[in-house]
């Protein structure tokens, strides 16, 4: 355990060494600091939401009994990834300081004017990333204990068909990016758009009720029977899982709604009033 932890602990922050270095380096890149930080952490984020959807698609399919079967790489890809989220809430607040840097708020050198400003700065991420960061300590703090230590081995598929929620953060960075790069109006920003609703609407969303649905085609319950049927904190750790991702589907829906409003429509459309 503490090898593959280790091991994740050199892994991701290299990882993010040698984006940041290659985007900076490259000939045909030659991306500024500022530019290949924030390019940088997406593709980490890339990179571990493949390895774990992967880890959890292996995982998942080959757990015939949902409840006894186990599978090695349950546990080995979770103590190697729970770095990832320590990591990134740090790539996060380095993409936070480097795009306030880049709005004028730093000394000449690109270091902060004041020891206020510092703080400005910690306040203003933890104000805009809160619900991220808050997410990724619960990953850290709660439910790693529990995947590796509560479960007794016991729920792997569950485990790999959570680790496929992964599958829609490569569209969810890749839009950042072109974002980043003001190409909104792209097809590609279109279309990669459109792969994000759907993939996070199966993925995150549609994942709890499938779960649900999984145990009751198990223990022989129509699906509306199996919350009474399980333990009240299984409800309660399903429904605090569910709701940022509800939130965060409301935020990607809305963008879709002005992705695909068609130019020169009314001001008073479905889309616009949820602004």
């Amino acid at each position: 355990m503490a090898l593959l932890f280790l091991l994740g602990c050199a892994f991701f922050p290299l990882c993010f060494a040698v984006f940041c270095w290659g985007l900076q380096n490259q000939t045909s890149l030659r991306m500024e600091r500022q530019e290949a930080v924030l390019v940088a952490s997406k593709l980490v984020s890339s990179v571990q939401a493949i390895m774990a959807s992967t880890a959890g698609y292996i995982v998942s399919t080959s757990c015939k009994h949902i409840i006894d079967d186990q599978h090695w790489l349950s546990s080995a890809y979770t103590q190697f990834a729970v770095p990832y989220f320590i990591y990134d809430i740090y790539a996060m607040f380095l993409c936070h300081w480097h795009k306030h840097q880049v709005k004028g708020h730093g000394g000449e050198d690109g270091t902060p004017r004041a020891l206020g400003s510092t703080w400005a700065v910690v306040r203003g991420y933890l104000h805009k990333e809160f619900l991220m960061v808050l997410h990724h300590a619960a990953m850290v703090l709660v439910c790693f204990p529990l995947s590796v230590v509560w479960r007794q081995g016991k729920g792997d598929f569950f485990l790999g068909c959570m680790l496929m929620a992964e599958v829609s953060t490569p569209f969810v960075c890749l839009g950042k990016i072109l974002i980043q790069y003001k190409q909104q109006h792209t097809l590609l920003h279109k279309v990669n758009g459109a792969l994000m609703l759907l993939s996070f609407l199966c993925c995150r969303v549609l994942l709890f009720p499938y779960l649900y649905w999984a145990y009751g085609r198990h223990a022989g319950l129509p699906l509306l029977s199996v919350p009474m049927a399980i333990p009240a904190h299984v409800n309660l750790g399903a429904a605090l899982l569910l709701a940022p991702q509800l939130y965060w589907f409301f935020l990607i829906c809305r963008g879709a709604c002005r992705l695909f409003r068609p130019r020169g429509s009314p001001p008073r459309s479905p889309c616009q009033t949820q602004d």
